[in-house]
């Protein structure tokens, strides 16, 4: 812990990509946790675009789910430890997986949202926004040409917005120090941003109960709670001080 801190002190760029990990704390289930959304909903029919085009209202009943999942939930103390070594200026910036805002929530000025958010709808048919508290979630929200709106998240199958995807892999290049906390780096393109910053000279500091499928190139391993683990770091930076 004390070697990360000073890791973390003394770097020039530090980023932080984040997972499912992080957000489990502050009670939204990992999809692929036993009682996670995937054990009652298989992905290939409901998490690929392709079945949402096919079936808008079979998907929007788990999407529902979804929603409801997150729709009471707070930045629990990981998100706001990040928030502060931001603050602090140490962390230059948030990549993260998750689609609940809860970095943005906690204080996180510089967040790269790589799988979209929840926030926001786009009509299929002619585009529009809306804001999620504008739209009544019902079997299938429609846009006010009646066509289907979709959330602005990524999925299956579905390009990274260009715009997340650019910036991420720009600010892993760039990072001397690479924290991956609460993500298991399964997922493609997202699993290629700690190689990416380990290829240009970075240290990879792993934060998570278990080991991901980046854990032999890591450098630090940190095994536990994220939400203790990432405010104890900031206490240890302080001391530094």
């Amino acid at each position: 812990m004390k070697e990360v801190a000073s890791l973390i002190a003394n770097s020039k760029h530090c980023v932080a990509l984040t997972g499912a990990g992080i957000s489990t704390e502050s009670g939204i289930p990992d999809f692929r946790s036993k009682d996670g959304l995937w054990s009652r909903y298989e992905p290939e029919e409901y998490a690929y675009i392709g079945s949402f085009l096919r079936n808008p209202a079979k998907v929007w009943k788990m999407l529902t789910e979804m929603i409801e999942s997150m729709k009471n939930v707070k930045p629990n103390p990981a998100h706001y430890a990040l928030a502060e070594l931001e603050k602090l200026g140490y962390v230059k910036a948030v990549i993260t997986q998750n689609i609940d805002e809860l970095h943005t929530r906690a204080g996180s000025k510089n967040v790269i949202e790589f799988h979209g958010n929840f926030s926001r709808l786009t009509c299929m048919n002619c585009g529009r926004e809306y804001s999620i508290n504008e739209v009544e979630i019902k079997e299938v929200p429609r846009c006010k040409c009646n066509g289907v709106l979709k959330p602005n998240i990524v999925f299956f199958g579905e390009s990274i917005p260009r715009k997340a995807l650019i910036k991420a892999f720009d600010v892993a290049k760039k990072c001397d120090v690479m924290l991956v906390i609460g993500t298991s780096c399964a997922v493609y393109p997202a699993n290629e941003l700690p190689l990416v910053a380990k290829m240009n000279g970075a240290k990879i500091v792993e934060i998570n109960r278990e080991e991901s499928e980046i854990a032999d190139i890591a450098d630090y391993k940190l095994r536990g709670n994220v939400r203790e683990i990432l405010p104890a770091l900031v206490k240890e930076i302080k001391n530094l001080d």
